[in-house]
């Protein structure tokens, strides 16, 4: 049930992952666009060691400025969840020399925006902890967001429901450290070029392409720097191709059939790949094409393949899902699937339900509505 007429909206973002600063990005994006009259909004930052804090709504605080994020850091306050999706905010006050602890309720939440990237936020975490205290939240719920945060998970999970994941190994901190050439050998199967990958990280953080045997040591080290779970991947050949998928429920909590907007398309120059500069920092780095140049056939078909990993994996509310595409060979190849893509003003997920006639505005209510509309616990 919800509190009053405009439902509470906790957007949460920061977090403890590499991609704090991205997930800033992201809050702002949405805090420029939501709709305040029809949503109330309660931002609450998480720093880099883990507290939860009440930050300004302004986006600009929010934003890259000259190629660098925003920290979130601590106010001498933090924010804990009390009894019935309830919010309150702790500060510590030495009024008398007594070492007092003052909490003040800043109400029930109806619905969370979890905009957090990566580990502790986008890989299960924190939708764990809302199933807990009983909260609906936009997004994946825990095991899809689990699943989708380790790409030798996700890659397991397609491939045992038939589709095309290409070649990988999984390279474990303790293998790399005991079992080196077993490693090698098997990655040496692989065949150059080479992705080497932090399992849980995105953004393109830790990643490494490898064109010489030479340089996989260090791009393994680099990784696992990130991550003690490293990938491995094979070089595929095709087009880097993004479907946004989007899972809606109708009010009386059933769900309706999952959507695939019109495809992007990611163009890099030869020899590149999508890397975090591309992504955040040079908008000039690389081309985002949308729609995507391809024959209305071989789009479906990635559509058809989006909504069938989205489907395979228990995914809800949103994802983002990428794909190879081989125009000689016809190939469609799932590289990853992202439960909580970025929403910063040159991410692909929302321009591409802006050229499916779905604006950015649209998408949000879209989202907070189906999460508000979602039954708890198991489903």
């Amino acid at each position: 049930m919800m509190t009053q007429a405009r439902p509470r909206v906790l957007m949460v973002f920061g977090g403890q992952s590499s991609e704090h600063e991205i997930s800033c990005a992201t809050a702002a994006g949405i805090l420029s666009a939501i709709d305040r009259d029809v949503w109330d909004i309660v931002p609450v930052g998480i720093t880099k060691d883990g507290q939860w804090v009440r930050v300004s709504d302004n986006p600009d605080d929010l934003e890259f400025h000259d190629g660098h994020g925003h920290e979130v850091t601590a106010t001498g306050a933090h924010v804990v969840w009390g009894p019935h999706g309830h919010l309150f905010e702790l500060s510590d006050s030495d009024e008398g020399g007594q070492g007092l602890r003052t909490a003040r309720d800043l109400g029930a939440i109806d619905v969370v925006f979890p905009l957090l990237h990566g580990p502790y936020g986008e890989d299960g975490t924190i939708q764990g902890l809302l199933e807990m205290v009983g909260v609906r939240y936009v997004g994946c719920g825990v095991a899809a967001s689990a699943v989708c945060m380790d790409k030798h998970l996700t890659k397991t999970v397609l491939s045992q429901a038939g589709v095309d994941v290409g070649r990988w190994e999984l390279v474990t901190a303790e293998q790399w450290s005991h079992h080196k050439d077993d490693a090698h050998e098997r990655i040496r199967a692989l065949g150059l070029p080479l992705f080497v990958k932090p399992c849980r990280a995105g953004s393109s953080i830790g990643i490494t392409r490898v064109d010489q045997w030479e340089q996989l040591d260090q791009a393994i080290e680099e990784a696992h720097a990130h991550d003690p779970r490293v990938i491995v991947e094979s070089m595929l050949q095709g087009r880097e191709v993004e479907c946004a998928v989007l899972a809606t429920r109708a009010e009386t909590g059933e769900r309706a059939p999952a959507r695939a907007a019109v495809l992007g398309e990611i163009i890099v120059p030869d020899g590149e790949f999508y890397d975090f500069n591309s992504k955040y920092v040079d908008a000039e780095a690389a081309t985002l094409k949308c729609p995507a140049d391809l024959k209305k056939a071989d789009a479906d078909r990635i559509r058809d393949v989006a909504i069938q990993a989205f489907a395979a994996v228990g995914g809800e509310g949103l994802s983002r899902v990428d794909f190879f595409f081989n125009d000689s060979t016809g190939a469609i190849t799932v590289n990853e699937i992202n439960t909580m893509p970025g929403f910063t003003p040159i991410s692909l997920y929302p321009r591409m339900w802006e050229s499916s006639g779905v604006d950015y505005g649209q998408l949000l209510d879209t989202l907070l509505r189906e999460a508000l509309a979602r039954p708890l616990g198991l489903r």
